[in-house]
């Protein structure tokens, strides 16, 4: 088979003489050695998701990575994601394949600004969606996924709610929740502000026998025609329970491999971003995780992801206090 040219987490680019079978084979054996625990989101590319020991949304995950005895977690995600796995495990080595793998939405909620846009609204409770960074985390009172988000947001009755960073979550929410006073800073996420409403009719008309199902980062132009919102693992559990055969499925098209071998059988078609001529509906840096980027974190245990001791405190309490409520 071919062998696999790469570029190495070092500043120089690295020849690896492995095929992809090989690097798949070196990948199982380095978790052994290293004691170390794999997770990886529903996002990732399929090869890395059938690597992985854990393969779940944000909630699942932080589940895991609160629970796991592992010496070394390696997170095939985003830079929000691991840094939260470092926050519950201060002790263990977390690392991840790609440094540069980020997210629209934490970077669109820069910890300064967001401090200085709280001093608007004294005495709100601070519900930050788990995308975002470990500073804005240290800023919040309690932290939600998409799997919780609604439920976290109604036990904080009678408490007047700030919601961040995504916009499109925090409209869910606040109707979800009957909370029409929730402040929303305004943040989006790339994939999921890409769907366009004009061409999901259209896929509806050409395949009137499948069900709408989205996530909550989606607009309202998209969750108007969804028969089911809910997170990666909520929209999953649907395809395998409904007796429809055929879903329409609106959120990064990474979750398919794993919704197709949930729900065998049945018939998963990605919903369409606005421009057909470009993949709008994957993520562009969860794609940045590779397996030969994945084989080089586990063999050299680098890059690292670490948070200072200050920030982790701050931030560790709203993360403990979101398991608590889940």
């Amino acid at each position: 088979m071919e062998k696999l040219p790469v570029v190495g987490n070092a500043s120089q680019p690295e020849e690896l003489d492995l095929t992809p079978d090989e690097l798949e084979a070196e990948i199982r054996r380095l978790k052994v050695e290293r004691n170390a625990v794999l997770l990886a989101h529903y996002y990732q590319e399929s090869e890395i998701q059938d690597l992985a020991d854990y393969v779940g949304d944000s909630l699942q995950l932080s589940q895991a990575a609160a629970k796991t005895e592992a010496d070394v977690i390696v997170f095939a995600g985003v830079h929000f994601m691991a840094e939260t796995a470092k926050i519950i495990n201060p002790n263990k080595i977390v690392v991840v394949p790609d440094l540069a793998a980020g997210c629209s939405l934490a970077d669109g909620c820069p910890a300064p600004v967001f401090q200085k846009w709280l001093e608007q609204y004294p005495g709100h409770t601070v519900v930050s969606y788990i995308n975002c960074s470990a500073d804005v985390k240290a800023l919040s009172d309690v932290i939600c996924t998409s799997s919780n988000a609604v439920k976290i947001v109604k036990a904080l009755e009678g408490q007047k709610v700030v919601f961040a960073p995504d916009r499109h979550l925090a409209a869910f929410v606040a109707k979800q929740a009957n909370r029409p006073d929730l402040v929303a800073w305004q943040g989006t996420c790339i994939v999921h502000e890409t769907f366009s409403e004009k061409r999901l009719l259209e896929l509806m008309a050409k395949h009137p026998e499948a069900e709408v199902i989205a996530h909550p980062e989606c607009h309202e132009g998209i969750l108007r025609h969804a028969v089911h919102v809910a997170s990666t693992s909520g929209l999953i559990d649907y395809a395998v329970k409904s007796p429809k055969t055929a879903f329409i499925v609106a959120t990064e098209a990474g979750i398919l491999h794993r919704m197709q071998q949930a729900a065998p059988g049945k018939t998963l078609i990605a919903a369409p971003p606005e421009d057909e001529s470009c993949s709008c509906n994957v993520c562009p840096h969860m794609k940045r995780n590779t397996l030969e980027k994945l084989y080089l974190c586990l063999r050299d245990l680098e890059p690292r992801v670490d948070v200072p001791e200050a920030v982790r405190v701050r931030a560790l309490a709203p993360i403990q206090r979101m398991l608590a409520m889940s």
